[in-house]
């Protein structure tokens, strides 16, 4: 997709800030280059995921004229939290973990957003998944401003009694943050349903109420909404489909590739599988398999359920590396792993001729105009991955009434909101000659720029 040229503006505070965050990486964002997303790649090297939100964000204000006062309240997060969460581990033994929980914005509504357990979580990377976080709302048009929590662990290597007392005791750190009309957790990177209900009940337990709206993702039993578990893979389905549409793939005809084969992933091959698209490549952490014919996705749902939820020793295809399965000759190439996996380098062997990111920040910043220049259509994870905070926001409204749906009916309403969304994206974009990952960035800016002004200020 063609990228326009950026307009000037006299934004400084969106300047004098972003340059204070990059000036270290010898990134000139006031810099005219022939299109608005191009960085001389030398010049991009080791940007951090919050740089690269907001050298993305800055590109898009320039390009829709945002008002400087309204930036000023968007390029900073609303509230930071980070916490110590002292643990007795199953040897008796005390270990010290570090928790996050940082609210972007509450603008549109209470803060939504996931948690995530990994070994690398930091305040940037959580920050930085907050920001998405708002503009994911505002792009499918829900009630919400954004955030992100996190703790800094290997789920894998804990028990599960360790992880019920850690999630216990971030529960306790945040209870003052959490709450079903301010901020409202939901499942990421290695979190469940069953964290989900270890969260409700320890904040029901300090509030002395059942408080199933406090988090989203639960388990039914517990207020949980159908179809929420496969919400995020059925989002990138509805996102594919529509992309097709609008650059002339056939379906039926068309081959790819899945990068990621947790809950996302998945689902996502899944749905794809079940629209006739041949999904020929998948993998996890622990390996990648291609099979030209088509990989049998519910094969490999199942091998991966009695395997300890991995996909090592997968027969049902040839092994291959992971930079193999990104840049291999398929129709739609869908990274749903982590964040950077499509780097510069990776991007410039890409062959798809249609990404759409069911990871968050699957696509490293300086990746974005060689993938424009190319003319492969990406469909931006702020979009592409917004299924599943459409679905919480389902489950949240059903806790509210204490009536739940059908999941058919979840369904209907998740697929006709993605829909509605898409176009929304694909108009904007066109209207400013920009790629859909800008366009994204500019349809939350109309929703958010409305609701600061009608809301006010001091």
């Amino acid at each position: 997709m063609c990228v326009g040229i950026m307009r000037r503006t006299k934004s400084l505070i969106i300047e004098n800030f972003l340059h204070l965050h990059l000036q270290n990486h010898n990134i000139d964002m006031s810099t005219q280059t022939k299109s608005v997303e191009k960085t001389n790649h030398k010049e991009a090297q080791h940007v951090s995921m919050y740089e690269a939100v907001l050298a993305r964000f800055n590109t898009a204000a320039k390009l829709y004229n945002l008002p400087e006062d309204i930036a000023a309240m968007l390029v900073t997060p609303q509230k930071q939290v980070k916490v110590s969460l002292p643990v007795m581990m199953d040897n008796g033994k005390v270990q010290v973990f570090e928790g996050y929980r940082i609210v972007h914005s509450t603008y549109l509504g209470p803060s939504k957003g996931g948690i995530r357990y990994a070994p690398d979580v930091n305040d940037d990377e959580v920050k930085s998944l907050a920001a998405w976080m708002t503009y994911k709302c505002a792009v499918a048009g829900l009630p919400y401003g954004g955030a992100k929590g996190g703790i800094t662990c290997d789920p894998r290597k804990l028990s599960v009694g360790e992880l019920e007392r850690l999630t216990r005791a971030y529960t306790q750190a945040m209870y003052e943050v959490f709450g079903p009309h301010k901020d409202i957790p939901a499942p990421d990177m290695g979190t469940g349903k069953r964290e989900m209900a270890w969260i409700v009940d320890e904040y029901s337990k300090i509030t002395r109420t059942f408080q199933p709206g406090v988090v989203t993702g639960k388990p039914i039993t517990l207020g949980g909404s159908r179809g929420r578990e496969a919400a995020t893979g059925r989002g990138v389905m509805i996102h594919t489909i529509e992309a097709m549409k609008k650059i002339g793939i056939d379906r039926k005809k068309s081959t790819a590739a899945v990068q990621g084969f947790g809950n996302v992933g998945m689902n996502a091959a899944q749905l794809l599988h079940s629209k006739g698209i041949k999904v020929v490549a998948i993998s996890d952490y622990t390996g990648a398999f291609y099979n030209e014919k088509g990989i049998d996705v519910d094969n490999a749902i199942k091998y991966v359920q009695k395997n300890k939820n991995v996909l090592s020793g997968f027969t049902g295809g040839e092994p291959i590396t992971n930079e193999e399965l990104l840049t291999l000759d398929v129709d739609v190439l869908v990274p749903a792993a982590t964040q950077n996996q499509i780097t510069e380098e990776i991007a410039h062997k890409i062959k798809a001729k249609l990404i759409v990111e069911g990871a968050n920040g699957p696509t490293a910043f300086e990746a974005d105009h060689i993938l424009n220049e190319k003319g492969i259509t990406v469909v931006p994870d702020i979009l592409a991955n917004s299924g599943g905070v459409t679905v919480s926001y389902f489950e949240w409204v059903q806790n509210q009434y204490g009536f739940y749906w059908k999941e058919d009916e979840v369904n209907a309403k998740h697929d006709s909101t993605m829909e509605t969304a898409f176009e929304q994206v694909w108009f904007n974009a066109k209207q400013y000659k920009t790629s859909l990952r800008i366009g994204a960035y500019i349809t939350a800016f109309k929703k958010l720029e409305k609701a600061i002004r009608y809301r006010g200020t001091f």
